[in-house]
């Protein structure tokens, strides 16, 4: 099975929507990689633009935001853009219906923590790795001076998914 996690980047928004992860103005590329320099370009974190480009964001793998991510409109070019950024977790207190089931039929994990949760996240101090142990439904989160550890719920199918790679990755394996 695939290895999820690593570093992290800690978005303290809710209602990240999919403009925000992809501007509409890139839907007419025709490959995923002409996505890769625009992911969260114009997100906007306490008001102030975020810096799409700092180093923090090129090494994350995986990333921490609030309730109600990926609302917007259904595009998968927003998922795609996760994708060819390597961007494998996304860990949020909830996700858009479509948004979250794109994000398994291209192979990204989908974490849903309770909020108080994903507040405990914030809290933490310093540079955080996330890992993911995908059999048991446990993330343990790490920071130079506190681990943290919670449990989140997946559905087989969704687990199988995700582990194989994403939907075509797993229509390989089993047809």
């Amino acid at each position: 099975m695939r290895q999820f996690g690593g570093p992290a980047i800690l978005l303290d928004r809710n209602d990240i929507n999919t403009d925000e992860i992809i501007p509409a103005k890139y839907l007419t590329e025709i490959t995923k990689i002409a996505l890769r320099p625009h992911l969260l370009e114009d997100l906007l974190v306490d008001g102030k633009a975020f810096d799409h480009e700092s180093e923090a964001m090129k090494k994350a793998k995986v990333v921490v935001a609030r309730e109600n991510f990926g609302c917007g409109s259904s595009r998968e070019h927003a998922v795609w853009a996760f994708e060819v950024n390597d961007k494998d977790v996304i860990v949020a207190s909830s996700f858009a219906r479509i948004f979250r089931q794109n994000m398994f039929n291209c192979g990204i994990l989908a974490v849903e923590l309770k909020p108080e949760e994903i507040d405990q996240l914030f809290a933490m101090k310093g540079d955080m790795t996330i890992s993911i142990n995908l059999e048991k439904n446990l993330l343990l989160a790490e920071t130079a001076g506190e681990k943290k550890e919670f449990s989140f719920e997946m559905n087989s199918f969704d687990r199988e998914l995700v582990g194989a790679g994403g939907w075509l990755a797993y229509a390989d394996s089993k047809y």
